[in-house]
C-alpha cells in the first residue's frame, strides 16, 4: 500500500509544474494533498477526478487560502469534511475518507508564522484536535493522518534549531503537544519508523538559498495507528522535481 502525502501550495500552481503527471506515474494508492489554494469552481476536471482516481475535498470560505483533499484508487466507505470545529472548518483543513477499517486523513494545520493572532489560533487548533486525535483513536481504525502538520518534532528535524527555538513551528508548546500525540495518545510518526537520519526535510523557505543548501523543516508527516507504522517499509521524499515549497512525502506499507 503506497500513501503520498503533499502540501501543493495552490493547486493550480503544482498542476502547472508536472504534478499530476508525477501523481500517475507514481501510482499510490491514496494521495493526501494539501492548500489547495482554490474553491470549488477553480477546480478542473483533471483535478477532481485525475484517471484513475476518485477526489474528496475540504475547500476553505475564504478565496484562495488553505483547502485540503484525498485521492484514492477505492471509493471511500464514507467521507467527513471537516472535524468538527466551527472556526477550523470554515478553513478547509480536513478530510477524512474510510475503506473499511483504514481511515486515511488529509490535514492541513494552521501555522502561526504570520503573527500573534495566528500563533493563538494554532494553539486553539492545536487544542481542539488533539481532544479529535484522542476520540478518533478510540475508534479502533487503523488511521493514517497526512499533511502539512506546520510543527518540526525535534532538533534534528530542522536545519537551524538553535535559530528557531522562539519562533512558529518549534516552540516548545508546539513540540510537546506532537510528543503527545506520538506517544501519550498512542500514535506514531512512521517515517521514523524507517528513517532515522538527518536532514530530511519536506519545506524549505523561499528566502535566502534555502532550498540550494537544503536548510529545511520535517513538517510534512504520515502520523499513524502504531499496527500502520510497523507495516512501514520504505519512505521517500520527492525532491527531484519541485511542485511547491514542499515535497511530497511517500511511505509504502506492506501487508
Amino acid at each position: 500500500m503506497k500513501i503520498i502525502s503533499a502540501n501543493l501550495n495552490g493547486i493550480r500552481s503544482a498542476a502547472k509544474k508536472g504534478f499530476f503527471e508525477w501523481m500517475a506515474a507514481e501510482s499510490a494508492d491514496y494521495v493526501c494533498v494539501q492548500e489547495l489554494k482554490a474553491q470549488f469552481d477553480d477546480m478542473q476536471p483533471e483535478f477532481l477526478t485525475p484517471e484513475g482516481y476518485h477526489g474528496y475535498f475540504h475547500y476553505a470560505q475564504k478565496k484562495g487560502y488553505s483547502g485540503v483533499g484525498v485521492y484514492s484508487k477505492k471509493k471511500p466507505s464514507q467521507v467527513i469534511i471537516g472535524f468538527g470545529n466551527h472556526e477550523f472548518d470554515a478553513e478547509g483543513r480536513y478530510v477524512r475518507c474510510d475503506f473499511g477499517k483504514l481511515t486515511v486523513i488529509s490535514v492541513y494545520c494552521p501555522s502561526g508564522s504570520s503573527g500573534e493572532e495566528r500563533q493563538t489560533a494554532k494553539f486553539r487548533f492545536m487544542e481542539a484536535f488533539m481532544a479529535h486525535l484522542i476520540e478518533l483513536k478510540a475508534s479502533g481504525q487503523e488511521i493514517v493522518i497526512c499533511g502539512d502538520w506546520n510543527i518540526a518534532h525535534k532538533e534534528i528535524d530542522l536545519k537551524n534549531w538553535k535559530g528557531n527555538l522562539k519562533n512558529s513551528g518549534f516552540l516548545p508548546e508546539e513540540r510537546a503537544w506532537l510528543s503527545k500525540v506520538i506517544g501519550e495518545v498512542g500514535y506514531v510518526d512512521a517515517f521514523r519508523c524507517v528513517e532515522p537520519g538527518a536532514e530530511q526535510y519536506t519545506w524549505w523557505s523561499n528566502r535566502g538559498q534555502a532550498w540550494a543548501k537544503n536548510v529545511g523543516w520535517r513538517i510534512d508527516y504520515h502520523i499513524t495507528t502504531p499496527k500502520l507504522a510497523a507495516r512501514a517499509q520504505r519512505v521517500a521524499i520527492y525532491k527531484e522535481q519541485r511542485f511547491s515549497d514542499h515535497a511530497p512525502l511517500t511511505i509504502e506499507y506492506g501487508n
